[in-house]
């Protein structure tokens, strides 16, 4: 059921709040997941390089 009289105008002033409030929830959260996209980017292996090899063991004389 529908309300018997509805003023868009009115409603969409009351709702503009709201939806600037999601609008700048999503761009929060794509700012947020292409700075995770750089960061992995920016920690990635080399090409050819084994991801599970530990750190470079340091030799010794013996």
């Amino acid at each position: 059921m529908s309300a018997p009289s509805t003023n868009v105008e009115k409603q969409t002033k009351r709702h503009r709040p709201a939806i600037w409030g999601i609008v700048a929830a999503i761009v929060f959260a794509a700012i947020l997941f292409f700075a995770y996209l750089a960061n992995l980017a920016a920690q990635g292996n080399e090409p050819g390089e084994d991801a599970t090899a530990p750190a470079a063991a340091t030799a010794t004389d013996g």
